[in-house]
């Protein structure tokens, strides 16, 4: 068809462009004049295109159409008038001339909010539902028949602008199209509109938007954002015009603390918190708000009513000053009506629209990849000077966001003062758990309490989902460039290693973890694991694939690899840390966020890099921390419809029960790293001395508390006598005790229960027959003190031979001389299959015996050799899905297949 387009703005722009990719001919585009010396963007496309573009200042003149501008319309010959967006009031001569007449498009559900400042209307009047309508042009006001429309949710805290970009704006331009294309094919409606709830509603402005206070807080807060952004709800404040921006509907129970704002009018004062403006409707129920502008334009976060004036100008740095003049430049382009951009000019006083401020940050992400503007930035810093310093505090890190507020617990111990974060971590805060709950965590060295700690409850698990999911779906984490993701994750770990030695002394006092052990192995290698994770960033990448059966033969399939979403994360209290880097590090670079619970009994790490991730500079939400019990906490986030993939590491037993609830629940994606009981295989050819040392390692390494620990060696039984004489020896040197002591070898056991668990099982092996050659005892002391135990004789249908002890107990068992498959055989007789390793100088032998053990992991000559690069996990009932290297990646990604015919 011959169309006219009538309209502007980059909606009517959308239009235009969709129209002609449909193959209609535009005949002419009728626009506004130009402002400032720029041109709209419908006019701007059609110009480019080539199509006649048409700019009358107005088209009637004393209720008379200008018949100079109708014969200019007349003369294109249009058949259909499609009107997007249009201010300008069109003559009925103009509708009525084309064969199929004019269809206009409107954003709300007619008969509703007929009138220009629809949506306003429909945030204002708090519907729950919206949508538009696409109609044919009458005599009346939004009267004439419906030809289409689509609705959408509403969501409690939607804008103007949300509501438009999410649904009126780019399902608005494909109804548009759509009732176009219905009429090109005959089947258009005109369907008249129901008198039956009509509703018109004047035009939103300045003038009558000011606030009555004299409201519930449901309808203030629908006054504010239906005015969001035009043309802003206003309240006299302090003596000047305040306006009120980014409001949302606040829990009731929530605590408010911070600094009273007397506003005239008000049920009671308003409340600057470090959140924003809390204000009260006459309920006594309450809402945020996030942004204030004053009179003269400039815009503030809420939150800094009170220190607005405060912030000193930076000096910047050679660097920094080329940075400024290159976005001189860009201000220039922008504002091409501006001669010459000085300090003061004003970016919107200068002409600068909303389209503007998109392509201002855009441009600046060109040019200061770092430099994560929103368009808030942009309204609150309107002068080319306050811009400049926004820029450069945010590119420093000193971009003036809220101060983490931590209540420590601080000791000074191990030669230093370390300070222990101690509540529960959501949305970039430290919060008490729900009714002030709280447990103590226990120093297992002398058994005494370190410090109470914040016990989640399924109230405080939903808020953390929560706000994870917000970060997602709607926070710049979800929207950052993979490389400044990978970039934060790289300071986090460089933080990590600021603190390695408060870390690993935090590990020691909660998990008994000896200290040296903890800096390398617990602390180090989780610094390791950010680093390497973070440099994998921006390498997720899909692939092409020929496809042969579909026909025609021209199509193109590609993958994508996307980020689950919210994440799970259970962790175990034997590595707390490096639990939490295996696991966390892959699921942020994937571009997930995270709801962690920590081991019950070990929080305090995971608290601290909690803190450390703030401090970073991740974005709230992505972390949450929240410690307490696996039956109320992991149950609830195995349970939660929001999560979409859960890591564990744990028993067994729980493992499964896990896997169940969250089969019940969403059918979440699971990775599983369970329990096991790892066989080492000793050949007489080895190299004894090291088959001795890592053998004991293979056992004793943390104090036997490693889910990769040898659960059964089986030696060769022409070296069996001479190896253990070896090991005993070794065994006797061991220096049990403190775990702060750098001189220390073995320290003590994480928990109570665990170190009960320990002398039981080694009463099961003595009773069974086994020969407890040294060890089986508590160290008598304060503490969790286990001795390092040897046993030998023991047997294959042994209760010791089976379950893993999970701790500092050497289980071993014979095999005859040259019985290779036999013992092949004895050691996958178990439903574990996490670890497994070998010694002998035979090439032959190794490679032989480490095909056939049926273990995610073979150690060959070596044991405990992980690495952040190689892949983790187990088989059978040890569990399914790695950590570490590039196969971890996948367990937080899931593959889409997109298929496209040209």
């Amino acid at each position: 068809m011959r169309i006219a387009v009538i309209g502007q703005s980059l909606f009517g722009q959308e239009v235009y462009k969709e129209l002609r990719k449909d193959g209609h001919t535009i005949v002419g585009v009728f626009t506004i004049p130009d402002k400032d010396g720029k041109a709209d963007p419908l006019a701007t496309e059609a110009e480019k295109d080539g199509v006649p573009v048409f700019k009358f200042p107005r088209w009637r003149l004393k209720g008379q159409a200008i018949q100079e501008v109708v014969t200019q319309y007349k003369a294109t010959g249009a058949e259909l008038n499609v009107l997007p967006f249009c201010s300008q009031f069109i003559p009925m001569e103009v509708i009525d001339h084309p064969r199929h007449g004019s269809i206009i498009y409107h954003p709300s559900l007619l008969p509703r909010h007929r009138g220009a400042s629809a949506i306003n209307w429909t945030l204002i009047h708090g519907d729950k539902k919206g949508g538009f309508t696409v109609f044919w042009a009458d005599d009346g006001l939004d009267t004439g028949p419906i030809l289409l429309q689509r609705e959408c949710d509403v969501e409690p805290n939607d804008t103007v602008n949300t509501i438009y970009k999410r649904f009126l704006f780019p399902e608005g331009v494909k109804g548009t199209v759509e009732a176009v294309r219905l009429i090109a094919e005959g089947k258009a409606p005109k369907i008249t509109q129901p008198a039956e709830g009509a509703t018109y509603e004047c035009i939103q402005k300045k003038d009558n938007a000011k606030i009555d206070w004299n409201q519930s807080a449901e309808a203030l807060h629908n006054w504010i954002r239906g005015n969001d952004k035009v043309p802003g709800a206003w309240a006299e404040v302090d003596g000047q015009k305040v306006t009120f921006y980014g409001s949302s509907l606040v829990d009731n129970e929530t605590a408010v603390n911070g600094q009273p704002l007397e506003i005239p009018g008000a049920s009671q004062p308003g409340i600057v918190t470090k959140s924003g403006l809390v204000l009260f409707g006459n309920d006594g129920k309450t809402l945020l708000v996030k942004n204030l502008q004053f009179e003269d334009g400039k815009m503030i976060a809420a939150a800094q009513y009170f220190r607005s004036g405060s912030s000193a100008a930076v000096e910047l740095t050679e660097e920094e000053k080329t940075f400024a003049e290159q976005m001189r430049a860009v201000w220039e382009s922008i504002l091409s009506n501006v001669s010459q951009i000085e300090d003061s000019t004003d970016f919107f006083k200068s002409g600068a629209a909303s389209m503007d401020v998109v392509r201002l940050v855009e441009e600046v992400k060109l040019r200061a990849s770092s430099c994560q503007l929103q368009n808030e930035d942009v309204y609150m810093n309107t002068t080319f000077k306050d811009f400049i310093q926004m820029c450069v505090r945010k590119l420093r890190g000193e971009d003036d966001e809220e101060e983490l507020v931590v209540d420590y617990v601080e000791k000074n111990i191990n030669n230093m003062i370390i300070k222990m974060p101690h509540q529960l971590f959501i949305n970039g805060e430290f919060v008490d758990a729900e009714g002030g709950k709280t447990y103590k965590t226990i120093n297992p060295t002398d058994g005494t309490a370190i410090c109470d700690v914040s016990l989640a409850q399924i109230s405080d698990v939903d808020r953390a989902v929560a706000a994870a999911k917000e970060a997602f779906e709607e926070g710049e984490w979800g929207k950052m460039n993979p490389r400044d993701r990978g970039r934060l994750i790289y300071r986090l770990a460089d933080l990590m290693e600021e603190h390695q030695e408060e870390l690993a002394t935090i590990e020691a006092i909660d998990s008994g973890a000896v200290y040296t052990l903890a800096l390398k192995t617990h602390v180090g290698m989780s610094i390791q694991t950010f680093r390497y994770f973070a440099g994998w960033c921006d390498k997720i990448q899909g692939s092409t694939i020929p496809i042969n059966q579909a026909r025609p033969n021209r199509n193109l399939t590609f993958t994508k690899k996307e980020p689950m979403g919210v994440c799970a994360i259970v962790i175990p209290w034997n590595y707390p840390l490096m639990m939490l880097a295996w696991k966390t590090a892959a699921c942020l670079a994937a571009g997930n966020t995270v709801v962690l619970k920590p081991a019950q009994v070990t929080p305090l790490t995971a608290l601290k890099f909690a803190e450390l991730a703030a401090r970073a500079g991740l974005p709230k939400g992505v972390i949450n921390i929240l410690p307490g019990s696996g039956a109320l906490v992991g149950q609830r986030l195995s349970d939660h419809p929001d999560v979409r993939k859960l890591g564990f590491t744990g028993s067994t037993e729980i493992g499964k029960h896990i896997m169940k609830s969250c089969a019940v629940s969403n059918v979440k994606k699971v990775s599983l790293e369970l329990g096991g009981k790892s066989p080492l295989i000793i050949f007489s050819d080895c190299e004894m001395d090291k088959a001795v040392r890592m053998g004991m390692s293979s056992v004793f390494f943390n104090k036997g508390e490693n889910c990769i620990a040898a659960g059964r060696l089986f030696l060769e039984d022409s070296i069996h006598d001479l190896f253990v004489q070896k090991v005993v020896e070794e065994v006797k040197k061991m220096k049990i005790g403190d775990p702060l002591d750098r001189s220390t070898d073995h320290g003590p056991q994480n928990h109570k229960a665990h170190l009960d668990k320990l002398v039981e099982y080694c009463q099961t092996g003595v009773k069974e027959g086994a020969t407890l050659v040294c060890g089986g005892r508590q160290v008598q002391r304060p503490g969790f003190f286990f001795e390092p135990t040897v046993f030998t004789d023991v047997q294959d249908h042994m209760y010791i031979a089976k379950e893993e002890s999970f701790g500092p107990v050497m289980i071993i068992s014979k095999f005859k001389s040259g019985e290779v498959d036999d013992v092949l055989r004895r050691a996958n007789a178990t439903e574990y299959g996490l670890a497994s390793g070998v010694f002998t100088r035979d090439i032959s032998k190794a490679l032989y015996v480490s095909e056939r053990l049926n273990a995610g992991t073979v150690f060959v000559n070596t044991y405990n050799k992980t690495d952040v690069a190689a892949p983790f996990g187990g088989f059978k009932q040890s569990g399914f899905g790695k950590d570490l290297g590039q196969e971890a990646l996948n367990e937080y990604l899931k593959t889409k297949a997109v298929t496209i015919e040209y």
